[in-house]
């Protein structure tokens, strides 16, 4: 379900120190409920994350688009991180968090930028956006643990700025509920080879 940004901003994340210039999108609790070491288990279910295999027919057709007018254009080509002339975050990353890289991701478009014991952080960068995806391991009230996920989100021009004004409803009605519903689904059965439908 979606939360406050203010639930993500008032915990002491080492994200904040390094995305002062992103825009908070959004902020969601994950299903995911666990004890303290349980972190590893969800960090390696979104790095096995595959688009194609959303729950939602519909988001998957969002996907399939969204791949194919990127290829189409270009905006996904290796060189466009040069393109967007944008740093990666790993630019800004002080040398504790350079030695916790995390895990590389299966077949997402993301890079791993740090893990820590109930952190993690990995970034997109294409012509369209710089986009960041941090995941928690927050206490859940009840003496348990739960995952968060927020999505950062630094526009690459007006080409940017178009792009999240366009998929704002998609993301919102059509991408993340049936994402986050599915994560949950994934959680409870506990299998071991976690595999999330897109992120």
């Amino acid at each position: 379900m979606r939360i406050p940004n203010t639930v993500h901003t008032s915990r002491p994340w080492r994200i904040h120190e390094l995305a002062r210039d992103f825009r908070l999108e959004d902020v969601w609790a994950l299903p995911t409920p666990g004890g303290p070491d349980d972190f590893d288990r969800l960090v390696r279910y979104f790095a096995a994350g595959d688009t194609s295999t959303n729950p939602s027919r519909a988001a998957r057709a969002l996907f399939t688009i969204r791949w194919k007018v990127g290829e189409l254009l270009g905006w996904d080509d290796p060189d466009a991180r040069r393109g967007s002339q944008r740093p990666t975050l790993r630019d800004r990353l002080p040398a504790d968090l350079l030695e916790a890289p995390g895990p590389e991701f299966d077949t997402l478009p993301f890079t791993s930028l740090f893990l820590l014991d109930d952190e993690w952080a990995a970034e997109i960068v294409n012509r369209t956006v710089h986009g960041l995806m941090h995941i928690g391991w927050v206490p859940d009230g009840t003496g348990g643990y739960r995952g968060e996920m927020a999505v950062y989100v630094k526009p690459n021009g007006w080409l940017g700025t178009a792009y999240m004004a366009a998929i704002l409803p998609f993301r919102h009605l059509i991408v993340y509920p049936p994402l986050i519903r599915e994560i949950g689904q994934d959680w409870r059965a506990g299998a071991g080879g976690l595999r999330p439908a897109g992120v």
